[in-house]
């Protein structure tokens, strides 16, 4: 299959895997942080891990969309379902994050809340055109990919009048996450040492490249965005290789299949059309970030969910035994955890690192990863 099956030769992969290897000064330590849960997911599917040199240490980010939502989001979320009674679209992935007092979206739906998992903003949109007397939320996750898709939906229920349509605006931006990453109390402090990135491959078709540039500008590390295939994975590890050991720090594309300098700039436009940037917004793991999400522009007000059906926002800390936050970071790994494998798996999540497939731990979990935490 075309830009598959090529991209997963593993006489290939062991060759490249070999170069890296070769070039890999052993007298140095390499620390690659994949930024995106989807690279996250690629290594430990397909154990490229396994294929590094032992001095070259990959680093799990906060590029899980569902990942990095706050316990207090879905607690917003639940409450306006039960409180407004409205129905709330959301994501597969977002029933199961676990919320306050043994709640999640899903667990909600016991106590009368009108819940609905959809596939894709369209869904939500068909639904609020068919029941025009009650209210329909679609709770609005993730980053610069899928915020073009909920632009799309707003733009659409404007034009049509849908008055009973709106979002729960939850969409955060990857360049943010990146300086609370490079800019955290422990990276600071030496806790986080990052020397290179992988850059996010669909966050990529519609930011582009250049958004990254501040990485080597400002912080001196090189950043090199892939695709997700194996070849993919180890081509870009090899590039942050090479540019660590020429003292190089520049922002380099693997994945020119599908990602250019600017970007999909359609998709830019409809998004700067029918958003505008929070002043600050949470993260788990990562706190508060100012200018790190989106929210709607007041002259879309009357589809801004937030607004019609106030909920206050609360700030909920996670579960105190859960890792999550500190796997985000970078600054722990699933296995460190205690809960790792043994309260809390895919079927009994105590963490949203757990729920999504993206999540390192819900990676680790279903590819063996946990086998030999004792």
């Amino acid at each position: 299959m075309k830009y598959l099956d090529e991209f997963r030769n593993g006489a290939l992969a062991r060759t490249i895997a070999k170069t890296i290897a070769v070039e890999a000064n052993p007298a140095r330590q390499y620390r690659f942080m994949e930024f995106c849960g989807g690279h996250t997911h690629a290594l430990s599917r397909y154990g490229l891990a396994d294929l590094l040199p032992a001095n070259i240490r990959m680093i799990h980010g906060p590029g899980c969309p569902v990942c990095v939502l706050p316990i207090g989001r879905v607690d917003q979320a639940i409450r306006m379902a039960l409180e407004h009674e409205v129905t709330l679209c959301a994501y597969g992935d977002c029933l199961r994050v676990p919320a306050s007092n043994g709640l999640s979206l899903l667990k909600a739906r016991g106590k009368g809340a009108d819940v609905r998992m959809v596939y894709s903003t369209q869904d939500a949109l068909a639904l609020a055109r068919r029941q025009p007397e009650k209210p329909v939320v679609f709770f609005a996750i993730g980053f610069e990919t899928t915020t073009p898709p909920t632009a799309v939906a707003v733009a659409q229920a404007a034009a049509e009048g849908l008055d009973n349509f709106s979002v729960l605006c939850c969409h955060v931006l990857t360049p943010a996450a990146i300086v609370g990453i490079l800019e955290s109390p422990e990276a600071k402090a030496g806790g986080v040492a990052v020397d290179g990135m992988i850059g996010p491959a669909h966050v990529s078709t519609v930011i582009g490249s250049a958004p990254y540039e501040f990485v080597p500008a400002r912080y001196g590390k090189p950043v090199v965005i892939a695709g997700f295939e194996p070849l993919d994975m180890l081509q870009a590890i090899l590039m942050l290789t090479r540019q660590v050991n020429a003292g190089r720090a520049e922002v380099e594309n693997e994945f020119t299949r599908a990602v250019s300098r600017e970007g999909n700039r359609k998709a830019q436009a409809l998004v700067e059309k029918i958003f505008t940037r929070r002043a600050e917004f949470e993260w788990r793991g990562l706190g508060t970030l100012p200018d790190s999400a989106l929210q709607l522009k007041d002259e879309y007000a009357h589809y801004d969910a937030e607004r019609r059906y106030p909920v206050p926002y609360r700030q909920i800390p996670d579960h105190k035994v859960c890792e999550c936050g500190a796997i985000l970071r970078g600054v722990r790994e699933p296995r460190d955890c205690k809960v790792f494998g043994a309260a809390c798996t895919p079927e009994n999540p105590l963490g949203s690192c757990m729920v999504s497939s993206e999540g390192a731990c819900a990676a680790h979990y279903t590819y063996g990863r946990h086998e030999d935490v004792g």
